[in-house]
């Protein structure tokens, strides 16, 4: 059923809505994936704060002419859906669809994306989809700061040892 002027433009609204509140969007080409797989990606972004909309070509070009976004060079063709949001985690779209079209392989591809207002082809977008999470730099970070002191607390150690062992 054809959609009126007045639900495109909701739409419409929805989609600039999305793309200048969300630190980053992800336009997604999806084909042939099963409900089930889709049902399942679904929730998964959802659980991380991402929602996932699909909406028609035609409309998301007419909200990123809106918004001063120049898409001539994005390849919005096929089947596209945008994933945007991600609870503080700027990267947690990209990410996300990334670890799913490793599963669901040349059914999920990502097209490129807003990234903190900025636009971005499909290597740009790649690159923000690998980026760890915040939570697992924050590890990372933990790490090195701490290897340094664990090295001088396992040298330490062992001077302490070899001086106990010489004097008795």
């Amino acid at each position: 059923m054809a959609k009126t002027k007045e639900q495109k433009g909701v739409i419409i609204d929805k989609l600039e809505d999305a793309f200048k509140t969300a630190q980053s969007s992800v336009f997604v080409h999806f084909t042939k994936v099963a409900v089930a797989d889709e049902s399942a990606m679904r929730r998964a972004l959802r659980k991380d704060g991402v929602s996932y909309f699909v909406a028609k070509k035609t409309l998301m070009r007419r909200a990123l002419e809106r918004l001063g976004h120049k898409h001539e060079n994005l390849p919005l063709e096929g089947e596209v859906a945008i994933a945007y949001g991600g609870a503080g985690d700027a990267t947690a779209a990209a990410r996300l669809v990334h670890e799913f079209a490793k599963k669901l392989t040349d059914k999920l591809v990502i097209l490129g994306g807003i990234f903190e207002g900025k636009l971005v082809g499909q290597a740009e977008m790649q690159e923000i989809a690998t980026i760890p999470s915040t939570q697992v730099l924050r590890g990372m970070f933990v790490n090195v700061i701490n290897s340094p002191i664990a090295g001088l607390a396992v040298a330490l150690k062992a001077i302490a040892d070899k001086r106990n062992l010489s004097t008795s």
